[in-house]
């Protein structure tokens, strides 16, 4: 069956990864809406473990407690209008998972082996159908390896600061400085993680979106898709 508005006839897999603040949940949404194809947004999925840990007063460095209760911990996404829903034991902790608190640790539990070892199995099991746009910043190299498409979208730390800024600014006291040192300090430790650091997969396409709108951003990784498609394979 043809995918509404691209003319691809076998469904396939996008993985788009990159840095914090690069605008990859956004893009992802409005990829997969262009498409007809499922969003999944794997960042919402580690920030509802770290704001589920938080508020079970359990600690990065408690692995024991961290594995038992990743464990048993039953995750669901569900799609929304604007954002996707993510349900954790039944709970909708869609409205707590973008605050600063889980923003400064998200990192720290991402890290964790046996968090990183759940989130990838069933985010593999969401992609077995195809016909998914899944972001986060182990997707191409970890997650799906085989992904068709695969793109890395950065930005330079000071934009990506003033994308979160005008998202948070009304929400949330910070100041634009203070964001800016919180995701270079992100940076730093996605990239020098032991298990499934950043990093940009090998036949994965560079797109730095520094001076690019969405609309250009979202435009571009469809005409990959469409480009994929026709069979040129060419990064």
């Amino acid at each position: 069956m043809v995918r509404q508005g691209t003319h691809i006839a076998d469904k396939i897999n996008v993985a788009i990864d990159g840095p914090a603040g690069a605008g990859k949940s956004t893009v992802a949404r409005m990829v997969a809406q262009k498409l007809s194809y499922i969003y999944v947004d794997t960042g919402a999925m580690y920030r509802a473990v770290t704001w589920y840990m938080i508020r079970k007063d359990i600690m990065p460095e408690d692995h024991d407690n961290v594995l038992q209760t990743v464990r048993n911990m039953v995750i669901e996404l569900i799609p929304g209008e604007e954002v996707q829903k993510v349900i954790i034991n039944g709970e909708d902790v869609t409205p707590h998972i973008r605050s600063l608190q889980v923003s400064g640790m998200v990192s720290q539990y991402a890290k964790i082996e046996s968090i990183r070892t759940r989130l990838s199995q069933l985010q593999r099991e969401m992609a077995l159908g195809k016909g998914v746009v899944m972001d986060g910043r182990d997707i191409g190299t970890t997650v799906l390896p085989d992904a068709e498409v695969k793109i890395f979208m950065t930005a330079s730390v000071k934009e990506r600061a003033l994308r979160r800024y005008k998202e948070l600014k009304d929400a949330e006291q910070v100041t634009l400085e203070q964001l800016e040192n919180d995701i270079a300090q992100r940076d730093l430790l996605d990239q020098s993680r032991e298990i499934s650091p950043l990093r940009r997969a090998d036949d994965s396409i560079l797109l730095d979106t520094t001076s690019m709108d969405i609309v250009q951003v979202v435009e571009t990784i469809v005409s990959h898709c469409r480009s994929y498609a026709r069979g040129e394979r060419n990064h």
